[in-house]
């Protein structure tokens, strides 16, 4: 179940959030097979995701699917751990109830209590007592839902032992077969863009300044409005996600995943930090259809998705792959015209990515 965020829950707050960057074990491996689900939709995923999504059996999908959307928070962390390994024996020695619990606190907690009409709908023994009451209820809540896997995930909220023993048995599974060695792999990675960022220092930042300079990327109002509630905000880097972002949000603690980098006009040693972030902006300039669109937007200044659809003869789902990557990685911009979505050309971020390329190639070793 996708998460949402109404203007409900912005919090004013007077005290800046405390800011940090760190490699986080099991938000970011949790990140990280999430995505397996994403690979048909995403582009320009880390590579790990794509041959994992390629090796795993369907039965494999179907429950990284059920217990990483329809259970999603009941796994999801509610504090740190200083490994994954520590986060699975916490889940294992967990009361079942308490997992459950956990999930319908957390779809039930947007809503406002003084409305009567949500809160009643928002009842958990209701929602646990109605399969369609609890589908109608995400339906409402939620930007999109997968109806056999919300089922699913309702039918095992109601055996809260068995739904314990499918999220343990499943992310153990996970680990032992590849997870742990490709952890044990980037780990060094992610703490050298870590290590990196904390050196030049987040005092006197705000959330969006630091998110600014962390991620590389212009937050948007969505972004803007869980900035400002949190309390906590860690960013971290992640080996898988590609140009992308992804958020885990517990009480007032807002984890930012984002594409292990290094500061901006940080020296680019030769490391395989620096080659990944060049990996992901080059990846998105390694496709056809990704070059014509940006050919057009070069040639026509902006169009909107229609246009790009029609005049590439392309498929919605395909636009919206090929755009979001673009987006992402930073070569188009986006604007609102009236209902449609406009794309223009960022060539100053296109002439940044060869010139990263011409740095990197300039360093010893490089």
């Amino acid at each position: 179940m996708p998460a949402t965020l109404t203007s409900d829950d912005v919090l004013t707050r007077s005290t800046p959030a405390e800011l940090t960057v760190a490699v986080e074990p099991a938000v970011n491996m949790l990140s990280t097979l999430m995505l397996i689900d994403k690979v048909g939709s995403y582009s320009g995923l880390g590579d790990w995701v794509n041959r994992a999504a390629a090796r795993l059996t369907p039965d494999q999908l179907h429950r990284n699917r059920l217990v990483l959307e329809g259970l999603y928070f009941a796994v999801q962390p509610e504090r740190r751990w200083p490994s994954f390994e520590a986060y699975l024996a916490d889940l294992e020695s967990s009361r079942p109830a308490d997992l459950r619990d956990r999930l319908l606190g957390q779809i039930v907690r947007p809503h406002v209590p003084t409305n009567p009409t949500r809160a009643q709908l928002a009842q958990p023994a209701g929602l646990l007592a109605d399969v369609d009451a609890y589908l109608a209820f995400l339906r409402t809540y939620f930007c999109d839902i997968d109806e056999a896997i919300e089922r699913a995930a309702h039918a095992l909220l109601n055996d809260p032992p068995a739904m314990q023993r499918l999220i343990v048995g499943h992310l153990r599974e996970l680990w032992q077969g590849g997870l742990a060695a490709e952890w044990e792999h980037v780990a060094p990675m992610l703490s050298e863009s870590a290590s990196a960022f904390q050196r030049i220092g987040l005092a006197g930042k705000s959330g969006i300044e630091a998110m600014r300079l962390i991620t590389g990327q212009e937050p948007d109002e969505k972004w803007e409005r869980l900035i400002a509630e949190a309390r906590q905000i860690i960013f971290v880097p992640s080996a898988h996600i590609g140009p992308y972002l992804r958020k885990s949000l517990s009480g007032q603690t807002l984890w930012v995943v984002f594409g292990a980098r290094l500061p901006d006009g940080a020296p680019t040693a030769a490391s395989a930090l620096s080659r990944s972030d060049l990996l992901v902006r080059l990846g998105a300039l390694t496709d056809d259809t990704r070059l014509r669109i940006l050919a057009l937007l070069s040639q026509h200044g902006e169009l909107c998705a229609q246009d790009i659809m029609t005049l590439l003869d392309l498929t919605q789902s395909a636009t919206s792959r090929h755009l979001r990557q673009l987006s992402a990685t930073g070569y188009i911009t986006e604007r609102r015209r009236e209902i449609a979505k406009c794309y223009a050309l960022n060539r100053e971020r296109i002439g940044d990515t060869f010139g990263a390329l011409e740095r990197f190639l300039a360093q010893p070793g490089g």
